[in-house]
């Protein structure tokens, strides 16, 4: 499992006007399976995503991303192995 810690490089109005596309990319990986939860930081200096892969994935999975290709985030990836959680998170966790 990875968190994906994203920070914005640019100005948040600039960010603003990729969010579209950025949601779109968030969207396509919810629909796979990949990505479990994400949302922006607060203060808002970035955003977080939780993904249910591998690190050399994710590395790959993150290219695609608008805010990689328009340079407007930067990205530290922390890979992680649940091993205490809620009933049902189970279910997130690749084996």
């Amino acid at each position: 499992m990875i968190i994906a810690v994203l920070t914005y490089k640019i100005e948040l109005s600039e960010v603003e006007k990729h969010l579209e596309k950025h949601r779109m990319y968030l969207d396509k990986y919810y629909s796979s399976g990949k990505f479990i939860a994400s949302g922006a930081q607060n203060p808002r200096i970035g955003g977080i995503i939780l993904m249910n892969t591998t690190k050399d994935d994710a590395q790959i999975l993150i290219k695609e991303d608008p805010f990689f290709r328009n340079n407007i985030a930067e990205y530290e990836l922390i890979e992680f192995s649940p091993t205490k959680y809620q009933v049902g998170f189970e279910q997130f966790i690749k084996r």
